[in-house]
Formats: C-alpha cells, structure tokens, sequence
C-alpha cells in the first residue's frame, strides 16, 4: 500500500473521531449547563440564606462550609450540601435528640395509648401525659419538615453532581477531539510531502542457513 494512502486514511478516520467526540461533549455541556441552570433557579426560588457569621452558635462555627457561605443566598448545589448536613442536620439532632421521624414514631404512639386510658380512668397525670404527648407530637412533625428539607436539598446537590461530571466529561471529549484534529492535520501534512510514487517496504527475512 502507497504511504499516502495510507496517511490520509488514518488521517480522515482521525477527523472522523474528532468530529465525533467535539459533539459528545457539545451534548454533555448541554447537559451540565442545564442542570446548573436548573439547580440554581430551583434553589433561588426558595430564598434561603445562610446565618451570618456573627450569628453562628459555637457548634455551627465548628463547620468549614457554614462559615464560608455565612450570609450568602443558597443557589448552588454544594451550598445545598452544606446547609443540608450542616445546618439542617445539626439542629435536626438538637430538636430530637438525634432521633428520626421514624424513631419518634413509637413514643408518640406510646403515649397516645397512655393518654386513652388516663381519659378513661380520669387518672391524676392525665394532663401531664397530654403534655408529654403534644411536646413528642410537635418534635416529630418538625423533625418531618427538616427531613423533607433536607432530603430535597440533597437531591438537588445530586444532580448539580451530574452537571459537575458532565463538564468533566466534556472537558475530556474536547480535550480528546484537539488531539485528534492536531494529529489528524499532521497526517495530512505528512501525506502531500509524501511522493506519490511512495510505499511502505516489507522487510526481507534474513535466509538460516544451516
């Protein structure tokens, strides 16, 4: 096979490639560019903002993140992180004592079979048990809030980490897609320099004689 042939069809194949990898990561920017787009507007629409920083109690201080983006609009995927495990997190274990929602639900259960039977038997500590029952009832339905909120907050952080991944792998594609066009041009370059006439010589194996 003549040398020229052979350049330009490894050449053209690399132009193919190239071409090929410059629209994958045109896509994946798409892609990261949506789902950045998306990630802030959703969270710009809540209107959250971090505590200032001369208002942060001694535990939250104690975060790197907190302290960062203190009294900053949360719009972005890792704030959302932030104030979900450490804000939210935070003060989700204060309210109950670091129990869940799930956690809470057989204490309030306890208690409302407790009550039933103190309004039964009109027992002393009926109102004691009431109370007991309204403070477990008023934990668990605000830990329930701060568990949906946080949970949303992460699933934003999630896909803001899909847009994150896409730019690298678009950054890859384009990085790819260079090389290629550069290598690609110099095989073009490389094949007119090359006569016409030119071919590849297969090399003679040397005769044993015994």
């Amino acid at each position: 096979m003549k040398r020229r042939t052979l350049d330009l069809l490894f050449s053209i194949g690399g132009l193919g490639l190239a071409v090929l990898l410059l629209v994958v990561g045109v896509v994946l920017t798409t892609n990261a560019n949506f789902a950045n787009k998306y990630v802030h507007d959703q969270l710009a629409a809540q209107h959250i903002s971090f505590t200032p920083a001369d208002k942060l109690s001694d535990e939250e201080k104690k975060s790197d993140c907190l302290r960062e983006y203190a009294g900053k609009r949360l719009t972005t995927g890792k704030q959302a992180e932030c104030y979900a495990n450490e804000y939210i997190g935070l003060h989700l274990k204060a309210i109950g004592g670091g129990k869940t929602y799930a956690d809470l639900g057989a204490p309030q259960t306890a208690l409302r079979e407790q009550v039933a039977q103190a309004q039964q038997t009109n027992a002393a500590n009926l109102a004691d048990l009431q109370k007991q029952l309204a403070d477990v009832t008023a934990q668990r339905e605000t830990v329930f809030k701060g568990e949906t909120l946080r949970g949303l907050l992460l699933t934003s952080y999630g896909f803001s980490e899909f847009g994150r991944k896409a730019e690298q792998g678009a950054l890859a594609m384009y990085l790819g897609a260079a090389l290629l066009l550069l290598l690609s041009v110099a095989g073009l370059v490389h094949a007119f320099r090359t006569p016409v006439s030119a071919t590849f010589a297969a090399p003679e194996r040397e005769r044993i004689t015994t």
